[in-house]
């Protein structure tokens, strides 16, 4: 549960990203993906919710972005949401916040969202104040399906989502290479057993109600 659903204490380090959005008098749930947008995969995801009739959230490599830009303009002809997920996909534990900014800001040339979601969701503390002043909104989830897994099964990454998704739940998943196996097998049938929960679809939306209390931050 400490990878499926990070604990409260994490959350505490980050609290103005979004981890859960609810809607008053709404049972609802956000299909993120991470890593895309790529040939092999994204067409199929694509695909799959159109047959749903469901938008999603991706968070796009922005190298990605650069060699298949026809995938990226599919993913906004079809209505759904895009966000940056860096230019090589950037651990923000790896780098200095100075890095990651430049990298980040890179991406935004090609990718046209203040949506942001910290590849792994690793960052620091300073680099989440950093991005917020550069003018991004930080996205974390509530459920990550751990489809990316090689020690995982396609069968484990439903249950994954059957087990941990609640209202107001942000769901990953991945539209990458690695996550191929797993995601095609439990997409659908995760798709089909939250309409059956009485789930409603949304995209993430824009988080400008967020304001940061006074307070020195280095930029390491």
């Amino acid at each position: 549960m400490l990878i499926e659903q990070p604990p409260k204490l994490y959350r505490l380090l980050f609290p103005e990203a979004r981890w859960r959005i609810t809607v008053p008098g709404q049972k609802t749930v956000y299909l993120t993906f991470d890593d895309g947008p790529i040939p092999e995969v994204t067409p199929w995801v694509l695909d799959i919710l159109d047959q749903h009739n469901i938008k999603a959230t991706f968070f796009c490599v922005g190298d990605n972005v650069r060699k298949y830009p026809h995938l990226y303009r599919l993913l906004l002809e079809k209505g759904h949401r895009t966000g940056n997920h860096t230019f090589n996909h950037v651990q923000g534990w790896k780098h200095k916040t100075s890095f990651l900014l430049k990298n980040t800001a890179k991406a935004r040339e090609l990718i046209s969202s203040p949506l942001f979601r910290p590849p792994h969701g690793h960052m620091r503390v300073p680099q989440n104040y950093a991005l917020w002043r550069a003018g991004y909104n930080v996205v974390m989830w509530d459920v990550v399906t751990r489809d990316y897994s090689r020690y995982m099964t396609p069968e484990k990454v439903l249950e994954n989502v059957k087990r941990y998704t609640r209202d107001g739940s942000i769901i990953v998943f991945h539209d990458s290479l690695k996550a191929e196996k797993n995601m095609k097998y439990a997409l659908p049938r995760a798709i089909e057993w939250l309409q059956q929960e009485g789930y409603a679809f949304e995209l993430i939306p824009d988080i400008n109600s967020i304001s940061f209390p006074a307070r020195q931050t280095a930029y390491i």
